[in-house]
């Protein structure tokens, strides 16, 4: 596979260096893409580029993960408004290790062969680095005139940051250009990936390693992944989605996928799978005769969720999602985890209710039109049980009047009355 023939039909490169592709079609190539671990989990926004490295060692070349303890340390301004808070060493290490893990769900680290991926901390080389030979060693070679032009630094000086730049900050591009110096050196690396952002980091990196030994290095980046009305992909009205299940459930992130438009489903699925042109191609045609039917959609998530989280939890969250739009059993509900069961209820109604009264037992006609207003009457409940309109954890009640105890609770905690085919109320013991 040619790599970058790969990244141009899946429309992930926004500039590269002149050269870049002779040197990858002449050699194993080793590359490197930076993360700062800000957190203990990636989330889908820094999924481009773990995607890069991705194809980058299917296509036979070595990728270096680099986890910026260091940079982390100070904070990237690139892209940013305000300077980021600074991380102890102790959270680093913590979201160092964490960060590893999900990226082996991408990369393969463990085999013997030549190209297997590693994981770098730039940390480990800069800890010991003491400031005044950083300046001697590093800084002299970049001038403040060559600095001042980038972009990122240009933003944050005319106004749009309030608190402009600190120095911190402003040497932020040497770190990261003494890091590409530093696996140039000792790991042979002639590559840095990154989004588009970065280029202006990136530069300064290959300048530093012209200066400092005349070394050649080249770059590649793609294009920041945005939604087709032009705004930040990847953010929701709570937030990030994220990689680590405790923080986005995998139902709630195979739902993310399921439901983008269609022109970001054209998008996603060539970024964010490894499908081939043919395949995609094909189900792009099948989508585009009855796109009511969401084939593409369906298949991004249904790729992404298994390759993100497992086979298994990508069943779960096609049968969480039949629990409100289709048809499911008592036991597809129970086998929802807490987190999973509050995703798919997060928009129905909810009550508390004692779990005192419900050790003693309620009738179900008492919980449900007096303790709680899932029905605005008793007389309307009974009405709605005998025309079988009414479940309890979805299964059918036949009796009004049936009681309703601390055994029917889901989770120990929630039990869920639906109304008719479409109202759903979750009831919450406490």
């Amino acid at each position: 596979m040619n790599f970058v023939e790969e990244l141009k039909w899946r429309g992930m490169i926004h500039t590269m260096m002149p050269g870049t592709e002779d040197l990858l079609e002449k050699e194993q190539v080793t590359a490197y893409l930076g993360i700062d671990p800000t957190a203990d989990s990636l989330h889908i926004g820094h999924l481009c580029g773990v995607m890069m490295l991705k194809h980058f060692q299917r296509c036979g070349h070595k990728p270096l993960a680099l986890i910026g303890g260091a940079t982390g340390m100070i904070g990237d301004p690139s892209g940013k408004s305000q300077e980021r808070n600074l991380l102890d060493e102790e959270t680093l290490r913590h979201n160092v290790a964490c960060i590893k893990q999900q990226l082996a769900r991408f990369l393969d680290f463990d085999s013997d062969a030549p190209n297997h991926a590693e994981l770098v901390n730039n940390y480990d080389w800069m800890k010991d680095f003491k400031f005044l030979d950083f300046a001697r060693e590093v800084g002299k070679h970049i001038t403040v005139n060559y600095m001042m032009a980038k972009d990122s630094v240009q933003k944050r000086l005319n106004g749009e940051a309030r608190d402009g730049l600190s120095f911190t900050e402003f040497t932020y591009q040497l770190l990261q250009g003494y890091d590409f110096l530093y696996l140039y050196e000792h790991k042979g690396c002639r590559l840095q990936l990154g989004g588009s952002d970065q280029w202006g980091n990136i530069t300064t990196g290959a300048e530093l390693i012209r200066r400092t030994n005349g070394g050649e290095v080249f770059a590649l980046v793609c294009p920041l992944v945005t939604k087709a009305d032009g705004t930040k992909f990847g953010k929701t009205e709570k937030g990030n989605i994220w990689l680590n299940r405790d923080y986005t459930s995998p139902y709630a992130f195979y739902q993310f996928w399921l439901n983008v438009a269609d022109d970001d489903a054209k998008r996603y699925i060539r970024i964010f799978t490894t499908l081939d042109k043919e395949e995609i191609d094909g189900l792009i045609a099948q989508h585009d005769e009855d796109p009511g039917l969401r084939i593409l959609q369906k298949r991004l998530a249904k790729e992404i969720t298994i390759m993100v989280h497992s086979e298994e939890d990508y069943n779960m969250a096609v049968e969480a999602s039949n629990i409100l739009f289709g048809k499911a059993t008592k036991e597809s509900l129970t086998k929802l985890d807490e987190q999973t069961l509050l995703d798919v209820f997060a928009g129905v109604p909810q009550f508390e209710v004692s779990r005192e009264a419900l050790s003693a037992g309620v009738k179900a006609v008492d919980l449900t039109a007096e303790m709680t207003q899932c029905f605005p009457s008793k007389g309307e409940m009974r009405k709605m049980v005998q025309g079988g309109g009414v479940s309890l954890n979805k299964e059918k009640l036949t009796a009004f009047d049936r009681m309703v105890t601390t055994d029917d609770l889901l989770n120990g905690k929630y039990l869920l009355v639906q109304r008719g085919k479409k109202n759903y109320f979750l009831l919450i013991a406490k």
